[in-house]
């Protein structure tokens, strides 16, 4: 009888996500199961949903409400029983392009407090309404994209075999981006990258024009990309623009950058534009003889050559400009100032001023980004390189006749340098699985990078179709018959890693300063990494790099995996508050302990700056897409002279390409006061209201934002005093 009153039970009504009440119909079923689960022929190559198959589950789910005697219905409601049926059945795959993406209430109340892990994700993100409006799409993009893609790269990455960077963006946008000046000096800005949806500017005219212009260059980019974007020789290609000008005037644009640059709260939910720039000293010998590119003409008759002494003096107006700091007497964290290191910069004095100006603002911020081109493998005089974003290389090697067309710009021929997505790869993990056997950790190392060459082949293959649908509309722009501004299929896939000293630790029994053994280990997995990556690059035409990743996240969220997936392993090795981890694990992701960086030596431990940099400097050569040794500076006011002087040896005696010296800074609330060091009351006015900065990974922010990792890490830290 309860049966029978079951299947003739009145169903309720439907209350659809998109706000209208309507009676339930299973037609609605089965209509969307067979129109939706189109998406499994994109994504797992199998046909969609019969009619026969989709009516079999609608009828199901039509029984199960009736049973169930409900007042109302949802649309979620309704989905989430036709997703149980799908799985009842064996549906796996049409389950997955069925289901709903969301994110529980709360969570969303967590996120809109400031609260959650989600929250100190990204350091670069201040608590605000478009911070917590991104946080929401980011859950709601990242669980879809998983579902979007192969089960067992999504799989990989859940299980912490690896970590898809921004995996918010996976669909929609390529990674960083190293912009050529010269197109936009000659073409002009369309910041929709189509010229349909806002104003169009022609080529600058004036100096503030052109400044104006390459901050929203760099602004509409980040519309564009999930990374950081850049100037390669910025203060080279902005020259033509500086002639005639006075000291005063040079001082006055160069200011006016730095405001515009940290002032342009613009980008993905609120944050400064992450930028970056080259400060070439002079003119490098590669643009000695090419025509300028500026008011939207090609200068037959003028070459940058001619425009040393106007490209000198903007570096060290930037430079002046960054000392100063802000109004209130802050350091200004973006662009980051990436000033170029060669022999020629520090065999004459005319350059002294500049290499000074450097390291001063080294002493005194920490700001200073080091990008040293010096050693062979970074191409020297005749090659265009540059370090970028957290600290990724893009190069040109300077030999094809192509190169030469964009030294030119023949025909709008520029120079397209950026990465399209990176995948960083948890080293300590293989080492686990390999329990001491060096045959099973190189098999597994492979497996890994295999599945990590198919995720970045994956995207480039999105990107690819986004980009010719003119859905990356600023990176795909043609003004005026131009070629692309951004050649997309040179843009760079990194395989990154974290986790190289753990390797060693659980491998050879040492890390990376304890033993020499553990440092040729090192090195012989990194040189088996780049002979696979050699290889990818091979097979599959793709511009393959291999990277140490800032993993600002990925450090922390790997290690978190490790230790709920290889608890004993990991308790050995992973590095931070391991006691607090162990009690709030299964709570949060937000937890105090972190793998090393890449292959850096453990940041804690105590040993000579010389040893340190003797054994990091050997993994640069390696690492083609990008690597940086860190200065851990420990004193308040570190003598310039000193940092000059290390700053010196590192770019002619050593293989580094890109350094940095992280000085932490106390900010006083109360008087304004900003010094050196994480002191715990002002040393002016006494005041405990105090505000930290540090380097995180790449780039200077506020520590209250960092993750527990990130904090773990800072008070780890072996600081050094220069002499």
């Amino acid at each position: 009888m309860a049966k029978l009153e079951a299947e003739h039970a009145p169903l309720p009504p439907v209350r659809r996500s998109d706000g209208v009440i309507l009676p339930f119909n299973k037609e609605y079923i089965v209509r969307s199961l067979i129109k939706e689960t189109k998406l499994a022929e994109i994504f797992y190559g199998i046909p969609a949903m019969s009619e026969e198959e989709a009516r079999k589950i609608a009828t199901e789910v039509e029984d199960e409400i009736r049973r169930m005697r409900l007042k109302f219905l949802s649309g979620p409601l309704i989905r989430e029983l036709v997703n149980a049926k799908l799985l009842e059945h064996g549906y796996t795959a049409y389950r997955n392009v069925y289901t709903r993406v969301g994110v529980p209430l709360y969570e969303m109340w967590l996120i809109d407090n400031a609260e959650g892990f989600e929250a100190r994700e990204n350091a670069n993100l201040q608590p605000n309404p478009e911070t917590f409006h991104k946080k929401k799409a980011d859950r709601l993009s990242k669980e879809a994209y998983l579902l979007m893609m192969p089960s067992y790269i999504a799989d990989a990455h859940l299980q912490g075999d690896i970590h898809i960077h921004d995996l918010e963006y996976w669909n929609t946008r390529p990674f960083c981006q190293d912009w050529d000046l010269r197109y936009f000096f000659y073409y002009g800005l369309m910041p929709d990258g189509t010229g349909t949806h806002t104003s169009v500017a022609g080529p600058a005219k004036h100096p503030e024009v052109a400044i104006l212009h390459a901050a929203k260059v760099l602004g509409a980019a980040q519309t564009n990309f999930s990374g950081g974007q850049g100037f390669f020789n910025f203060t080279v290609f902005m020259a033509p623009y500086l002639r005639g000008l006075s000291d005063k005037e040079v001082h006055q644009l160069a200011q006016m950058f730095l405001y515009e640059m940290t002032q342009l709260y613009v980008a993905r939910g609120g944050q400064p534009v992450f930028s970056s720039f080259q400060i070439e000293s002079g003119v490098p010998k590669v643009w000695r003889e090419a025509p300028v590119v500026s008011h939207g003409k090609v200068w037959r008759d003028l070459t940058y050559g001619d425009l040393e002494d106007e490209v000198h003096r903007f570096a060290v107006a930037l430079l002046d400009e960054y000392l100063k700091g802000d109004f209130t007497g802050k350091m200004f964290n973006f662009p980051k100032p990436e000033v170029v290191q060669r022999r020629r910069y520090w065999s004459s004095s005319e350059f002294e001023d500049v290499m000074f100006k450097a390291a001063q603002l080294s002493a005194k911020y920490g700001s200073t980004y080091y990008d040293n081109v010096i050693p062979s493998y970074r191409g020297g005089e005749d090659g265009v390189s540059c370090y970028q974003c957290c600290a990724y290389c893009f190069s040109e090697d300077g030999k094809s006749e192509d190169f030469w067309k964009k030294v030119y710009f023949e025909d709008g021929a520029h120079f397209s340098m950026g990465g399209l997505q990176v995948v960083t790869i948890n080293l300590p993990r293989i080492a686990y699985k390999a329990k001491g056997d060096d045959d099973k950790l190189l098999e597994e190392l492979r497996r890994v990078m295999e599945i990590a060459r198919d995720a970045l082949l994956l995207k480039y293959r999105i990107m690819k179709r986004q980009w010719e649908r003119g859905l990356i509309p600023f990176a795909s722009q043609t003004p005026r018959g131009a070629p692309p501004a951004v050649d997309i299929d040179n843009l760079a896939l990194t395989i990154g890693f974290v986790g190289m000293n753990e390797v060693a630790q659980h491998h050879v029994g040492c890390e990376l300063h304890e033993h020499r053994e553990a440092q040729k280990f090192a090195l012989k997995v990194l040189i088996e990494m780049d002979k696979i990556r050699r290889e990818f690059a091979e097979e599959t035409g793709r511009n393959i790099a291999l990277a140490r990743t800032p993993a600002e996240s990925a450090a922390q969220r790997l290690a978190v995996a490790d230790l709920i997936h290889y608890p004993e392993c990991a308790r050995r090795v992973v590095k931070g508050d391991l006691d607090l981890a162990l009690k709030l694990v299964g709570e949060t992701m937000d937890l105090p302990i972190y793998y090393t960086n890449g292959a850096h030596v453990n940041v804690s431990a105590p040993i000579p700056l010389e040893e340190r940099l003797a054994i990091e400097q050997r993994f640069f050569p390696i690492l083609s897409g990008g690597d940086i040794f860190h200065v851990w500076l420990g004193e308040a006011n570190p003598s310039p002279e000193a940092i000059m002087k290390l700053n010196k040896r590192l770019a002619l005696n050593s293989w580094v390409g890109y350094w940095a010296h992280t000085k932490d800074i106390a900010l006083c609330l109360d008087c304004g006061f900003v010094g050196g060091g994480l002191v715990e009351q002002c040393p002016v006015c006494g005041s405990r209201r105090l505000k930290y900065y540090s380097r995180i990974t790449g780039y200077y922010q506020e520590i209250d934002s960092w993750n527990a990792a990130k904090r773990r890490e800072l008070y780890d830290r072996y600081r050094i005093k220069l002499s």
